[in-house]
């Protein structure tokens, strides 16, 4: 029998589980994984508190791992046993040992990248590609404010915009994490407890404003962010882990021709070719050093509850994973 941790209702860390569960043989079209690392993400809040109600309780949550492929399923071309491979998904699932996974969700892991940094970058990886080179093209000389800089997906973002030209502005929560934040990329880190980012950005761009925000933050930075923005701007919304945002009047981006997107990653990812074409650019460039990631804490499945507690204390920098 496989493990899983399991959701059975709405709650805090203290409602994720771990228990035996079976796992069917592969059907058409379908792959059995051993799973080997487990991406835990702001995503799996949402979804244990109930901010997302996307799962169907009882379910196993989670929704990026990397693994082995244990078993093919019938009408499944291009995979053989034993291969490494990573995926993202918007069925959950993933805390789990063993899974079922539909292999047309199924990447296969170049040499260069390892399971463990599989699990780690690839929903990051491919939000941040999503980000920079989709929802608002980031071209050499745009200056971007990145809100979350030392983040999982906050580091990503310093290090693409600034390979791809950019000047990178980043809000941070402490002096230690501006200090991975220039590591990352970061020409100008704002302390945003103990400054105002909106004046801080208007001082560093000489009260021009920035091209594009990327505000994973929401409630708390959502009009600071529209403050911050230059004429015909671009506010990109991909997060709200400070709470959902107020509800808000069209016309308050007419005064410079604002504009403003909330995208998901998996409506870029729906199509085969176009994941496909995701996933090389990003494991082009981590296998070139342009990306790196900090692996942070490791935790056993079982304590899925306490990956959670660390995730949500914002005290830690780098990823997290489970290891069944």
């Amino acid at each position: 029998m496989a493990t899983a941790v399991l959701l059975r209702e709405y709650g805090g860390p203290e409602t994720l589980n771990a228990e035996h569960v079976d796992v069917a043989a592969p059907g058409p079209g379908e792959l059995r994984i051993r799973q080997t690392a487990i991406g835990v993400n702001f995503h799996d809040v949402y979804v244990r508190g109930g901010l997302y109600k996307t799962l169907a309780l009882p379910g196993i949550p989670g929704i990026e791992a990397a693994g082995v492929v244990e078993a093919i399923g019938p009408q499944v071309t291009g995979f053989s046993a034993g291969d490494s491979i990573a995926y993202i998904t918007n069925h959950y699932g993933a805390y789990a040992s063993e899974r079922i996974l539909p292999a047309r969700l199924a990447i296969r892991l170049p040499d260069g990248i390892d399971q463990d940094l599989a699990a780690s970058v690839l929903l990051k990886g491919l939000t941040a590609q999503m980000l920079l080179r989709q929802v608002h093209h980031v071209q050499p000389g745009d200056t971007v404010l990145v809100h979350a800089a030392s983040g999982g997906v906050g580091q990503l973002l310093c290090q693409w915009a600034s390979y791809l030209g950019a000047t990178v502005i980043g809000t941070v929560g402490s002096e230690e994490k501006a200090e991975q934040a220039r590591a990352m990329g970061c020409a100008h880190t704002i302390l945003y407890r103990e400054e105002n980012f909106v004046e801080r950005v208007r001082q560093i761009t000489n009260d021009q404003g920035v091209n594009v925000v990327y505000d994973s933050v929401g409630k708390d930075t959502f009009l600071g962010s529209l403050a911050a923005l230059a004429r015909r701007g671009h506010l990109v919304n991909f997060g709200q882990s400070s709470g959902s945002i107020d509800p808000i009047e069209v016309s308050i981006l007419a005064p410079k021709s604002n504009s403003l997107t909330r995208p998901g990653v998996f409506h870029y990812t729906a199509e085969r070719a176009m994941l496909e074409s995701m996933a090389s650019e990003l494991f082009a460039l981590m296998e070139r050093g342009v990306l790196t990631v900090q692996t942070g804490q490791i935790y056993p499945l079982a304590d899925a509850a306490r990956a959670h507690q660390a995730l949500e204390s914002r005290s830690r920098m780098g990823t997290l994973l489970l290891k069944p």
